[in-house]
């Protein structure tokens, strides 16, 4: 990890640079896969399944007697956690479902704003190195809430072409209609186009390698509309002198298991606690079985004091986490000055775990940045707004004239006559 002791300004993009796989070189790859996947369906299906996952599928979707049996094998401790995560989740996103409100922008002339939701969704849950059935969670439900028709689920099979019995009984618990044994390339694919077996989908959700992402890039530009841009999953941990350094560092290290590619990022106002939290990391580490993984991502991970206040809110905005924990004596008058973030977790007993599992918010969350201009997963990510507008005889007369004023100055003749048609109309 590198360390920087209050850098100028002018470093900060330089210091906070994400360790990005370029996928521009995957493009064509992709592509290819792509479009076979569209022209030939279930038969490219299968010849990708067995060349990139190494199993050979006959009959993609699961069954009802899959499910059955993976439900059989999940414990109960499991069910039970699964079931308080489930419920904190539905309770957190039922409240945001937005009220239909009709207003008169003037006299009789009456505009409101409809919440319709999307009807067919695809879910992508990734299940190599690390099986989300979490994830599950945090897509499926909102969904459901919002009332999507159809919630289609695909995820990679293991060697004996199953799926990981958690992720198919999180989306039982969750209300998923549809699931797939599809991984990789070849479910965006199916998701985006449809095939024999697979729906076609209207927006694809979920994390994936760098091959996903292509693949999400790609179709979003003329099939399916996609969550959000996606990159390596990352965590800023703002300390203090009154932090618990092995917290911090646990929720450092949290962070940086999750792969190589991922980023944490260490900010705070003195170098002893600094030192204390790199002297707990290098302990917790020790014990992890994803050590290797986490080594890795602590490589391309940055600490940084920075004495000044208003320096380090302003270092924070610029880097925009996926991910911001505030572990200070002080965490509320800081989080009330943060612009730029995924989702905030708010002093020493709220670990960035909570979020991923069971607090209620949902971990799906724009990274690489993209916290500048995008929201997390939430309601609204299922839902599509209608306008609607209906204008009477007086609201007529009171906007019409304006209305032919601007359509004659666009040189939009037609526009201007569908009003004098009507205005004339009611003059006589």
């Amino acid at each position: 990890m590198e360390t920087y002791i209050n850098p100028a300004r002018n470093t900060w993009t330089e210091i906070l640079k994400r360790p990005l796989f370029d996928v521009s070189e995957l493009y064509g790859r992709v592509q290819n896969i792509l479009t076979e996947i569209r022209e030939q369906g279930d038969e490219k299906l299968r010849e990708y399944t067995e060349r990139f996952d190494g199993v050979k599928v006959d009959n993609f979707e699961v069954s009802e007697e899959e499910i059955a049996k993976a439900e059989a094998t999940v414990s109960q401790e499991l069910k039970d956690a699964i079931a308080l995560a489930a419920e904190n989740i539905k309770a957190f996103h039922s409240v945001q479902m937005p009220e239909v409100k009709k207003m008169e922008t003037r006299p009789g002339v009456t505009c409101w704003q409809k919440p319709v939701a999307i009807e067919k969704v695809g879910l992508y849950i990734p299940g190599g190195t690390a099986p989300l059935f979490s994830t599950v969670l945090m897509l499926a439900l909102p969904a459901k809430i919002s009332g999507c028709k159809q919630i289609v689920l695909c995820s990679p099979p293991n060697k004996n072409g199953e799926i990981h019995p958690a992720i198919l009984y999180a989306a039982k618990v969750a209300g998923v209609t549809q699931i797939y044994k599809l991984g990789g390339v070849q479910a965006i694919g199916a998701m985006a186009y449809g095939t024999e077996t697979v729906p076609k989908t209207y927006k694809i959700f979920g994390p994936g390698n760098q091959y996903v992402t292509a693949a999400k890039q790609l179709v979003s530009m003329n099939e399916v509309s996609i969550d959000m841009p996606a990159g390596p999953s990352e965590v800023l941990v703002v300390a203090d002198e009154t932090s618990n350094p092995a917290f911090v560092a646990s929720d450092l290290l949290s962070q940086a298991e999750h792969g190589a590619d991922s980023q944490v990022v260490l900010v705070t106002n003195n170098e002893t606690t600094l030192k204390e939290v790199v002297a707990e990391v290098d302990t917790q580490l020790a014990q992890l079985p994803r050590k290797e993984l986490a080594e890795k991502a602590l490589s391309n991970s940055v600490l940084i004091v920075v004495s000044d206040d208003a320096e380090r809110v302003d270092l924070i905005n610029e880097y925009a986490p996926e991910h911001l924990i505030i572990s200070t004596k002080s965490y509320m008058d800081l989080a009330g000055k943060i612009t730029n973030a995924g989702s905030v977790f708010l002093g020493e007993f709220t670990p960035e775990s909570a979020g991923d599992y069971a607090s209620g918010t949902n971990h799906t969350l724009p990274t690489n940045g993209w916290a500048r201009s995008y929201s997390g997963v939430n309601l609204d990510s299922f839902l599509k707004k209608i306008t609607f507008q209906e204008i009477d005889k007086q609201g007529l007369l009171t906007i019409g004239p304006a209305i032919e004023k601007m359509a004659a100055t666009e040189e939009l003749e037609a526009h201007k006559n569908a009003v004098t048609l009507r205005l004339k109309y009611l003059a006589d």
